[in-house]
């Protein structure tokens, strides 16, 4: 269907939907090509998108080193900082699952232990069986919500220093300030961008540092 000029250098982003319509339609979540990207930069390669606009079509290109068959010198790219980082146990609460799971396996490429859950009252449960570092929370979820399960596991002992983030669509000021209030420790709109996740989770590689 072809890609806008100014959607264009967007499309690899995470939850970035050139046509919501359409994709929404087909339970498209803006995960896909983000995934794709880090599979390939894995490897060591590049993805470029190239299109001349809106129903002109659009080529996506993937570069990979090539290798000699008698060459085994090759160890792969070197390890960036985000790989280097202490590993993390990962919560992710959505009440769509496939959103959840396609998230979960972004973040388990660099290394982490990934869980996920559906629903308010599913995410204390898992969160007190687990224990996780660090926890995704949606806000609009059935039977509690985001704010209700956050003030839940920021009551225990054992909930008091998991990292509690925030990864909603509302963005509003008034619900920056609910996710202060019910403890989270970061608001992350959506669309989030992977570098601003990584962020987040390099602050654990510091005792007692938390996200502001």
């Amino acid at each position: 269907m072809g890609i806008s000029s100014d959607e264009l250098p967007k499309v690899f982003e995470l939850f970035v939907q050139v046509d919501r319509s359409l994709e929404r339609a087909q339970g498209g979540l803006g995960i896909g090509l983000a995934l794709v990207k880090r599979l390939v930069e894995m490897h060591g390669g590049t993805v470029a998108a190239v299109s001349d606009g809106p129903g002109r079509g659009s080529e996506f290109v993937v570069r990979l080193p090539a290798l000699a068959l008698e060459d085994h010198s090759y160890k792969g790219s070197a390890q960036t900082s985000e790989e280097a980082q202490r590993k993390c146990c990962i919560l992710f609460v959505d009440d769509d699952p496939d959103s959840a799971a396609s998230l979960a396996v972004l973040l388990d490429l660099t290394g982490n232990v990934t869980y996920t859950a559906g629903d308010g009252i599913e995410a204390v449960r898992e969160a007190q069986r687990l224990r996780p570092d660090v926890i995704l929370l949606d806000i609009g979820l059935p039977k509690f919500n985001g704010y209700e399960a956050a003030r839940l596991i920021r009551e225990t002992e054992w909930g008091r220093d998991i990292m509690l983030i925030a990864l909603t669509g509302w963005g509003q000021d008034d619900a920056v300030q609910k996710s202060k209030d019910a403890g989270f420790d970061a608001h992350i709109v959506k669309p989030a961008k992977y570098a601003e996740l990584m962020l987040l989770l390099s602050k654990l590689s510091k005792d007692g540092e938390t996200a502001s």
